[in-house]
């Protein structure tokens, strides 16, 4: 084994519009930066419309890949993919087939989504640069129970899919909007059976009749303040957890990755559950946690002198002019991580390069369709990138170091 390691981590890439037609020096220098690492990580955040077909599973937010957008990220630089995420069903189980198929055809190593629930919970494992390498990617929804990966039991046949961490969303109240809710439920006369017709196809929830309410999709829960935040299903967290230790048993450097949409109303702001857990993974053994969903730049924490990626936000982001919900600048940006692993698999050092989708003028440009594919950002943009990523990583006790348009972190 080589004394270091490199390992590249960007934000996640929604790509549906080839960027090898994209002739910019500025692109070609976060290339350069990818192909220098051991390995370069990135999550898939899409389905390949392939030889197994498939059919829309979803409305205004469904996207698809042709084979070919694989070789477009083969071409900047990755080699190591995450697939699971909101849209790795989008085509249903013949999506998932056929991503698996073009994936493995390239030689990628890729961890997420599976044939059922034991493939898609198996770490992704290989040896490159000298280093046996592990990916244990999880997905923590929402989304519909039929998207996730099941194995064969009693009549029901086995179901391709993403690989879960089943998370409940959680809705906080004070006693006097419990029983003012509670209130409600009775006057309209929302029974048990009510809560299970309307959580299909799911199953129904399992509530604490003393301190929790269904309606609906939403569970309320009896609490001393106003807020959200999730439950963890006890199988689901210690499957996972179980994955990366073993893993990490046999020597691998271990990546645990999470795709979720339990954002804070904040995007920025990393919500309390999403910490923990990053945490467990670690103690688990995983020498890194990474993180997307929340489609912006989070802060970086070092714990145990481990990285954790909250939020690495976009890398490319093929999405629609008219969705307005994408016009913050914030979305446009974000950083490619070049994280140093010693012989131990711990990490030794780290520098961080601020990158925008499409460069400036794309940014000015109100057609987001003409943002293809990331520019390696400098002068004031990456100063202002990488100062809000340092500002918010400090509150975490991770101090980063800004010069000359590169931030750099150690562990303490």
């Amino acid at each position: 084994m080589k004394d270091d390691f490199i390992l590249a981590v960007t934000g996640q890439s929604l790509i549906k519009r080839d960027t090898r037609k994209v002739e910019a020096p500025a692109f070609e220098d976060v290339k350069r930066l990818l192909k220098s690492a051991d390995l370069a990580f990135t999550n898939f955040e899409s389905t390949v419309f392939g030889d197994h077909r498939g059919w829309p599973m979803k409305g205004s937010y469904f996207g698809s890949s042709e084979p070919e957008m694989l070789d477009a990220l083969h071409d900047i630089g990755f080699r190591a993919l995450s697939l699971s995420n909101n849209h790795a069903f989008d085509l249903g189980p013949s999506g998932v087939l056929s991503t698996l198929e073009e994936v493995e055809r390239r030689g990628f190593l890729h961890a997420g989504i599976g044939r059922n629930l034991s493939d898609a919970g198996t770490p992704g494992s290989g040896r490159i640069g000298g280093r046996s390498i592990a990916i244990v990617a999880m997905d923590g929804g929402p989304g519909p129970d039929f998207m996730y990966a099941a194995d064969v039991a009693d009549s029901r046949p086995e179901r391709p899919g993403v690989n879960r961490l089943h998370l409940s969303q959680i809705l906080e109240v004070d006693n006097d909007a419990f029983r003012q809710l509670g209130t409600i439920r009775d006057r309209i006369g929302y029974t048990p059976v009510d809560l299970i017709n309307d959580s299909q196809p799911d199953d129904g929830p399992d509530i604490d009749p003393e301190n929790e309410i269904g309606i609906g999709r939403a569970i309320f829960r009896r609490s001393d303040r106003f807020g959200k935040t999730v439950r963890m299903d006890e199988a689901d967290l210690a499957r996972n957890l179980g994955a990366i230790s073993a893993a990490a048993a046999s020597g691998s450097l271990v990546i645990a990755y999470l795709h979720h949409h339990h954002w804070a109303s904040d995007w920025l702001e990393v919500p309390g559950w999403v910490g923990a857990f990053a945490r467990q993974c670690i103690d688990a053994g995983a020498s890194a946690f990474v993180s997307h969903g929340a489609p912006v730049l989070q802060p970086i924490e070092i714990y145990n002198r481990q990285p954790i990626f909250y939020s690495l936000g976009n890398f490319i982001f093929h999405t629609r002019s008219d969705i307005s919900t994408w016009r913050r600048t914030e979305v446009w940006e974000s950083v490619v991580g070049l994280c140093t692993f010693g012989p131990d698999n711990r990490l030794t050092g780290m520098k961080l390069y601020p990158v925008l989708i499409g460069g400036e003028e794309a940014l000015r440009d109100p057609t987001v369709e003409r943002r293809i594919a990331p520019h390696l950002a400098t002068g004031e943009a990456a100063e202002r990138i990488l100062r809000r990523l340092a500002d918010h990583s400090d509150r975490l006790g991770s101090r980063i170091d800004i010069a000359d348009g590169v931030g750099s972190l150690r562990p303490s």
